[in-house]
C-alpha cells in the first residue's frame, strides 16, 4: 500500500461511521426519554400521519362522550321533575276521590279546590323554572325583543311585531305642540298581528289613548307588522320601548353531537321533553322518529344501542276544579289521564337516557379502541431500544477508538522522512 498524506481515507470511514453512529444514538436517546417511537416526522412519515389522525378521533370521540353525559344530565333533572309532578297529581286524585264522596259541605270544597288548584299553579311553576345549565327545560319563551319606536316616523323599527306576540313595556308619547303627554302600557295590548283580534286590540289602545291628556291628539293603526302612532301636530316624541314575545311556550331542544372527527362516524341526536304547563301535562316529544337507534361508527366499526320514543300527547287540567260533586268526579278522570301520560313522558325520557347512555358507552369504548392504535404505532419498545442503546454506546466508543488509529496512521510517513 502507497504511503501518502493528501487525503486518509481511513480517517474519513472512521468519522462518517461515528457520525451516523452519533445520530442514532441521539434519536434512541429521544425514544427512550419521551416514550414515543416517532419524534419528528424523519422518524417514521406514515406512522406519524396515521397517528395524529388517531388522536384527533380520540378526542372528538373523548369530548362526545361528554356530550352524551350531558344530555343524561339534561334528561335526569327533567325526569325528576316530573317526578315531583306525579307526587302533585296523586295528591289531586286524592282531593278529587274526597270532593266527589259527597260527605263535604260547601267550606270544605272550596277548601279542597283551593289545594287543588295551587297543585295545578304549582305543575305550571315546575314547568316554568326547572333549567339545566341555566336553560329551560319544560318551557322556554322566545326571547323577548325590544322593540323602539322613532321620533321622525313614528313607527316600529327594529323587529316587526310577528303574530302570537305578546307585548309589554310602558311607552310615554309626547305631543310637543301641544305640550300633552300620556303613559301606555303595552302589556294590555296582546294579538295585534292575529287577524280576529287585531280591530278589537286597536280600538282598546285607541280607547286607553283617548283616556290620556292626549286625547283627540294621538291614534295608533297596524299594518304589515309595524305599530305607527301619530298625531294632529306632527310633533310627536316618545319614551320607552315595546317589547314582543311568544305568547305560546315552546319546549327546549337541543342535538346532542357525537362524532369519531369524521362525516360518517358523526351522529346528531334531538332530545326535546315536552311542554309543561296545566294545559299540556305529560306532553313530550323526542325531536326524531320513533325506533330510530342511536350508532357511532369508526372505520368498519360501528357499535349501536338504544332506542327512541314516540310523542305523547298529555292532558290540559285547565278549567278543572272541585266546586262541587260532578266537578270533582270530572277533575278525577283528568287528573287520572294526565297521571297517565306523565308516565308515559317519564317512559319516554328513561328511553332517551338509556340511548344517550349507550351513545356514551360507544363513544368510550370507540375512544379505548383508537388509542390502543394510536400506542402501538407510536410508543417506544423499550426491549429494542435498550439493545440499541446498548450497540450504538459501544460503536462510539470503538469508532472514537479507530478514528484515532486512523490518524495514528499518517504519522508513518514522517518516519521516512529522517
Amino acid at each position: 500500500m502507497a504511503l501518502g498524506v493528501l487525503n486518509n481515507i481511513s480517517a474519513v470511514y472512521a468519522e462518517n461511521n461515528l457520525n451516523q453512529t452519533q445520530a442514532n444514538l441521539q434519536t434512541t436517546l429521544q425514544q427512550l426519554s419521551s416514550g414515543s417511537r416517532i419524534n419528528s416526522g424523519a422518524d417514521d412519515a406514515a406512522g406519524l400521519s396515521i397517528a395524529d389522525g388517531l388522536a384527533a378521533n380520540s378526542a372528538a370521540l373523548d369530548q362526545s362522550s361528554s356530550n352524551a353525559s350531558a344530555g343524561v344530565g339534561f334528561l335526569q333533572v327533567a325526569d325528576g321533575a316530573l317526578s315531583q309532578v306525579t307526587n302533585l297529581l296523586n295528591r289531586a286524585v286524592t282531593l278529587a276521590t274526597e270532593a266527589g264522596g259527597g260527605t263535604l259541605d260547601s267550606a270544605q270544597l272550596s277548601a279542597a279546590n283551593q289545594e287543588y288548584q295551587d297543585i295545578l299553579t304549582q305543575i305550571g311553576t315546575i314547568g316554568n323554572t326547572t333549567e339545566y345549565n341555566g336553560i329551560g327545560i319544560f318551557n322556554t319563551a322566545a326571547p323577548s325583543t325590544a322593540v323602539t319606536l322613532t321620533d321622525a316616523a313614528k313607527t316600529v323599527t327594529s323587529g316587526a311585531i310577528t303574530a302570537g306576540d305578546n307585548l309589554s313595556g310602558s311607552i310615554t308619547l309626547t305631543d310637543a305642540t301641544a305640550g300633552k303627554s300620556g303613559t301606555i302600557d303595552m302589556s294590555d295590548y296582546s294579538g295585534l298581528t292575529t287577524a280576529s283580534t287585531e280591530a278589537a286590540t286597536l280600538a282598546s289602545l285607541n280607547t286607553a289613548l283617548a283616556a290620556t291628556p292626549l286625547a283627540g291628539l294621538v291614534t295608533a293603526t297596524y299594518a304589515g307588522g309595524v305599530l305607527t302612532f301619530t298625531d294632529s301636530t306632527n310633533d310627536l316624541t316618545h319614551t320607552g320601548t315595546l317589547d314582543e314575545a311568544s305568547a305560546t311556550p315552546t319546549a327546549s331542544s337541543m342535538d346532542i353531537y357525537t362524532s369519531d372527527g369524521t362525516s360518517t362516524g358523526s351522529f346528531n341526536y334531538g332530545v326535546s321533553v315536552g311542554i309543561l304547563t296545566d294545559s299540556s301535562v305529560g306532553t313530550s316529544d323526542t325531536g326524531s322518529a320513533a325506533g330510530t337507534a342511536i350508532s357511532l361508527t369508526v372505520g368498519t366499526s360501528t357499535g349501536t344501542g338504544g332506542t327512541t320514543a314516540g310523542a305523547g300527547v298529555g292532558t290540559s287540567l285547565t278549567g278543572t276544579q272541585l266546586d262541587d260533586q260532578a266537578d270533582a268526579e270530572a277533575a278525577l278522570q283528568t287528573v287520572t289521564n294526565a297521571i297517565s301520560a306523565v308516565a308515559y313522558q317519564r317512559g319516554q325520557v328513561g328511553a332517551n337516557i338509556n340511548t344517550l347512555t349507550a351513545a356514551s358507552n360507544i363513544a368510550s369504548s370507540e375512544e379505548t379502541n383508537v388509542q390502543s392504535a394510536q400506542n402501538n404505532i407510536t410508543q417506544t419498545d423499550y426491549a429494542s431500544a435498550t439493545s440499541n442503546l446498548s450497540k450504538y454506546e459501544i460503536l462510539t466508543q470503538t469508532g472514537i477508538s479507530a478514528l484515532a488509529q486512523a490518524n495514528s496512521t499518517e504519522q508513518m510517513v514522517t518516519k521516512l522522512l529522517q
